[in-house]
């Protein structure tokens, strides 16, 4: 008798498994295959000289692309203690918390408890009646196992969904990092151009300072009027101003520096603007290579997979789940009698649940997933388009700005040059003070524009190497 129950056991076992394949042939979870983006990635780049080697600036490691010491050291300490950084490693953490469930969603879930029931019925009804104690107690210790066969691959679309999360998380992370590089970079490179700028109004100040004796010495011998002494105090004092200025501005940038370090504002050490030189080679790479060097790519591409898991997830709950629940353990009503051999049970349910009428969710959990898929297939292309305007606009800033600095040298050797003539003029009398008064002027100028320019050569590669997505590694 007992092996027929087992031959019907086995018999409607192998019958819902032979329903759930037959099933599955309809519909499997599909894997994720990279869209084609040989178009956006053909002319990403708007230049006339398309790089064909794979080798970019972004492969060199940012210690060896700066060379200054204290730059290296602020940067290492902007890895180490910036709130940023910080916040994003907390992110990874959490993700990473969630692919490890994720891991363990083939597993059974498994619960154990320990109960007591006490039970009283009314004497007047139909049981109570007839029975002298109307109160009954019940011991209980149970184990309840369920699990879920994953015929579709729902779980294993959702542990891929997850992991795809978590790589998502580590690519926010590193772009967090390669935008803080080149935050400190930049600020540390405006630091130097505001020292320099600041050292040249200084020399400015004396020399106005000194020039101002000099007219008032001419204007004595008859050869100015009081206009011209006047004229070269208010340049002096536009001078003087200038200089708190650019004391303010250095003041708010090493702050500014201070909080990208997670520091308090304080005075930082430097070099000067004369020793920064990269010479590491401007290499672009074939645009492809951004799908592997840019975070905020591969983390928008993350983000597609983990949309593609998702849908994958969603169709498959429109199918019949297989599912195997079990309870058993002890139940008695002595308590001391609890863990003995005839208090033994055991329960074992398996069934497949097909889902007809759900007030329409799953279906619209379908084309919301679909919808949120091509969201993040848009979304990946429109960073690809932005990280290509970057790496462009970075280059072209970078050429243009090296060909204006020559042009600012002849203009500032030129204007010096104006500048000590117009002196030697006016004091000999062949010439009007105006005519020294704008030259000073443009002199002074055009000395902190070619500083500026020095300037942003340094930023426009320190951009260039952030928009190839370099200093993650």
């Amino acid at each position: 008798m007992k092996s027929i129950i087992k031959h019907r056991n086995f018999s409607k076992g192998a019958l819902l498994l032979i329903v759930a394949l037959t099933l599955q042939s309809c519909f499997v979870a599909k894997d994720y295959v990279r869209p084609d983006i040989e178009t956006e990635t053909e002319a990403l780049y708007r230049t006339e000289n398309l790089p064909i080697d794979s080798v970019s600036i972004a492969d060199v490691s940012w210690k060896t692309l700066f060379t200054d010491q204290y730059l290296q050291q602020y940067i290492v300490e902007g890895l180490q203690n910036n709130m940023d950084v910080r916040i994003a490693l907390q992110q990874i953490i959490a993700a990473q918390a969630y692919a490890k469930q994720s891991k363990a969603g083939y597993l059974p879930s498994v619960n154990v408890g320990a109960n007591w029931t006490h039970q009283e019925l009314s004497k007047n009804t139909q049981f109570g009646a007839f029975l002298s104690d109307t109160s009954t107690d019940q011991f209980d210790f149970t184990a309840n196992l369920s699990w879920e066969a994953d015929i579709w691959g729902k779980i294993r679309s959702n542990k891929r969904a997850t992991q795809a999360a978590y790589l998502q998380s580590v690519a926010g992370h590193q772009a967090v990092k390669t935008q803080l590089i080149s935050s400190i970079a930049n600020t540390y490179y405006n630091l130097l151009a505001l020292d320099e700028q600041l050292k040249i109004t200084k020399e400015t100040i004396a020399t106005r300072d000194s020039s101002v004796t000099t007219i008032k010495a001419l204007k004595e011998a008859g050869q100015v009027t009081q206009v011209a002494v006047d004229q070269n105090i208010a340049q002096y004092n536009s001078a003087r101003a200038l200089q708190v200025d650019i004391e303010t501005a250095i003041f708010k940038t090493e702050n500014t520096l201070s909080i990208l370090l997670g520091k308090a504002p304080q005075y930082f050490e430097r070099s000067s603007l004369d020793f920064q030189n990269i010479e590491q080679d401007i290499v672009l790479g074939v645009p492809a290579t951004l799908l592997n060097n840019r975070p905020d790519v591969m983390a928008a591409e993350y983000n597609l997979i983990q949309s593609f898991e998702l849908t994958n997830v969603a169709k498959s709950n429109l199918y019949p789940s297989l599912k195997l629940t079990a309870s058993g353990g002890f139940q008695s009503l002595e308590l001391d009698e609890l863990f003995n051999a005839n208090s033994l049970f055991a329960n074992i349910i398996g069934g497949l649940t097909q889902p007809l009428f759900n007030k329409r969710k799953l279906k619209t959990q379908k084309e919301v997933a679909f919808a949120q898929q091509e969201q993040s297939l848009l979304q990946f292309k429109k960073t690809l388009l932005v990280a290509g305007g970057e790496v462009s606009n970075a280059l072209f800033s970078y050429e243009s700005e090296t060909k204006k600095f020559e042009f600012r040298k002849n203009e500032v050797e030129a204007l010096r040059t104006a500048e000590t003539n117009s002196e030697e003029l006016l004091t000999n009398g062949y010439a009007n003070y105006l005519d020294l008064l704008t030259a000073r002027e443009r002199a002074l100028s055009a000395e902190l524009n070619i500083i500026d320019s020095k300037l942003q050569q340094l930023i426009s590669i320190v951009d260039l190497y952030e928009a190839l997505g370099g200093g993650w590694r």
